[in-house]
């Protein structure tokens, strides 16, 4: 992943009154067009920070040096991913299944991105494998 921090005060972390990682969903005005996605504020050497990825700089169209005002707010909504039905096909046989939604959002998303983003059935059903792997073990 390609990602950007955009920093965010600790007045702010503290008035969403959750844990210091809270889940929330980040809105971004720029040129008076709303984007908003979801994401968790991450805490980096003393410093509080939300991930702003390619693909979301893309969307937006946000370059180095763009002023931009940003609006968080606290998510307290069940995150999931749709699995692929390969993916969740060869979990369920190696019978992983269980263990893959045990796993977080964000390591359930970790292991489908890649297999989605793949280019070729060769490593679409390489990392299929991979992420079977990873939750068997």
């Amino acid at each position: 992943m390609n990602a950007t921090g955009l920093p965010v005060p600790n007045d702010v972390v503290a008035s969403l009154g959750s844990t210091k990682n809270p889940a929330v969903k980040v809105t971004i005005r720029r040129d008076g067009t709303d984007y908003s996605y979801a994401s968790s504020i991450a805490s980096r050497g003393g410093s509080y920070l939300i991930s702003l990825s390619a693909a979301h700089r893309t969307a937006t169209g946000i370059a180095a040096g763009d002023e931009l005002e940003v609006t968080l707010e606290l998510d307290t909504s069940t995150r999931t991913i749709d699995v692929p039905a390969d993916l969740a096909d060869a979990l369920g046989a190696a019978g992983a299944l269980e263990a893959f939604n045990a796993l977080s959002y964000s390591k359930q998303r970790g292991l489908v991105e890649p297999i989605e983003a793949a280019k070729t059935p060769e490593t679409r059903e390489r990392r299929i494998e991979k992420a079977v792997l990873s939750c068997a073990a």
